[in-house]
């Protein structure tokens, strides 16, 4: 795998586009965590106002990553990632010349959408390879295109203190900011010129109905009914988290939840259109073209534990290295950045493991159970500690915690082709739903010692439980896509 990487052939050369356009949204979605300190000194901010914002990069990627999902398997992974690209270049410029808290958190809200980009190419990579691969291919894709989180934490704030004298003197923050947005919607129109959806001749199969989520049975489509619901429930708390600190009036806040009920409503309404014959009993899908959307709430849990968790903890942890031993954020950011480090390898492993260990199951219930292990031993981190003992611990913990992520989606992509995004989609969601409670937990708990140990507890106990929920309800992916290609009839005219 790695030498094909090298050599930059199809489909190599697609899976080298597309983790770096991944690499990208996550430079841009992280570029605010490293200047958590020096943007509320600068901007006068209070520290519910500081983690405020870190709530509000999160907000709007829950429902980005159910309607890119479905974007995505209409229009291809080609057209969909590059526009995502582009845009990224807004909210960036937008929040590096913001002014004042309130437009911090807008054009932050529009970053989150950001966040969706990572569902895009699991769609683009299980296009270009076989499932026999497709755990690998995926880990690499999805660690080596998280590993900018790693650059935005490292890179950003040396860039920033290298062009200070360009701020009087100052962190040139902004200027760093604004560099990734750029960046990013150069590459968009790149990505667009050198990317092709599938092989040659080969269909890119699409949903039969476009405004919701095809299930194969009745009890599945009100399993993703019950599954859609913690989505809403949980902008509705970031609604209330950003009534705490007056973002939002006390009754601006009930017009946003009855607007969320609302939305809840009809989406339930569009998903029951496309699935009315299933749920009548008027079509019935053959065996082999059944896929269980219990198998897919589980995979939700597990994403929601371990890539949920990495949003989190990525977003907190320069700030925790800083209080804990007492270190500059220039300092604290490298040294934070040890964790998303880890996707290198851990990611990668994680769906190299789920390939050939014949369990993807067990596979991914060993690395969620290290998950919980590994935040539980990371609550036991102090100022008592060796620093090096602590990077170690956070290193260790980092390498389940991704690997539980690559192996998710060394299952994901084998449920169904034709609604490869949408699945994805849910799942990516629910690792956004993850994140925001947990973010929500860690703003509530005082900035002490004391604060992170309980976010930590909290982390590792909650992973545990879905550890044994997927030792006893997950099952191993029988419905493979077919390693047939497909023809494009138009292309076996030529």
């Amino acid at each position: 795998m790695l030498r094909g990487l090298l050599s930059f052939r199809d489909p190599y050369r697609i899976l080298n586009y597309a983790w770096f356009a991944f690499f990208l949204t996550f430079v841009v979605w992280f570029n605010y965590a490293p200047f958590v300190t020096t943007i509320r000194e600068t901007m006068g901010l209070s520290v519910a106002q500081a983690r405020t914002i870190s709530l509000c990069n999160l907000a709007l990627t829950i429902p980005a990553r159910i309607i890119i999902g479905m974007v995505l398997d209409r229009f291809g992974p080609r057209l969909t990632y590059s526009a995502l690209l582009v845009y990224a270049a807004i909210p960036t410029l937008a929040f590096a010349f913001a002014q004042d808290f309130n437009q911090l958190v807008l054009s932050r809200l529009a970053m989150s959408i950001v966040g969706a980009g990572f569902v895009v190419g699991i769609r683009l990579v299980a296009e270009w390879f076989p499932a026999k691969q497709i755990g690998l291919a995926q880990g690499i894709y999805g660690g080596w295109g998280n590993f900018g989180s790693f650059a935005a934490e490292a890179l950003l704030p040396l860039l920033a203190a290298g062009t200070a004298f360009l701020a009087v003197g100052q962190t040139n923050w902004r200027l760093a900011i604004a560099l990734s947005g750029v960046i990013s919607a150069v590459y968009g129109v790149y990505f667009y010129l050198n990317v092709q959806d599938t092989p040659p001749g080969k269909v890119y199969q699409q949903p039969d109905k476009d405004g919701g989520m095809e299930v194969t049975s009745a009890k599945s489509f009100w399993a993703l009914i019950a599954s859609s619901f913690p989505l809403f429930c949980t902008m509705g708390l970031i609604a209330w988290r950003l009534s705490l600190v007056n973002f939002l009036s006390t009754s601006t806040l009930y017009l946003t939840w009855i607007a969320l009920i609302g939305f809840f409503l009809l989406q339930s309404y569009k998903t029951w259109e496309v699935n009315r014959d299933v749920v009548s009993g008027k079509k019935i899908y053959p065996p082999h073209e059944r896929y269980k959307m219990s198998q897919v709430m589980v995979l939700n849990l597990a994403y929601a534990v371990s890539f949920g968790s990495e949003l989190a903890v990525v977003s907190m942890l320069p700030e925790f290295f800083e209080h804990t031993f007492n270190i500059g954020h220039n300092i604290a950011g490298p040294l934070a950045a040890s964790y998303p480090l880890m996707n290198l390898v851990s990611r990668p492993a994680g769906g190299f493991i789920s390939d050939k260990i014949g369990s993807r199951k067990w596979t991914l219930t060993a690395l969620i159970g290290g998950v919980g292990i590994g935040y539980l031993l990371m609550s036991q981190i102090s100022n008592a500690w060796l620093m090096a003992l602590a990077i170690a611990m956070t290193m260790f913990c980092a390498f389940f915690v991704f690997g539980a992520a690559g192996a998710t989606f060394g299952i994901a992509p084998l449920l169904k082709r034709s609604v490869t995004g949408q699945i994805t989609g849910n799942i990516g969601a629910y690792g956004s739903v993850g994140s925001v409670i947990y973010a929500t937990v860690y703003s509530l708990l005082p900035q002490t010692t004391a604060g992170n140990q309980i976010f930590f507890q909290f982390l590792g106990c909650s992973a545990l439980v879905v550890f044994f929920l997927c030792a006893f309800l997950l099952q191993e992916p029988v419905q493979v896509p077919t390693e047939e290609i497909v023809e494009d009839p138009a292309f076996s005219e030529q």
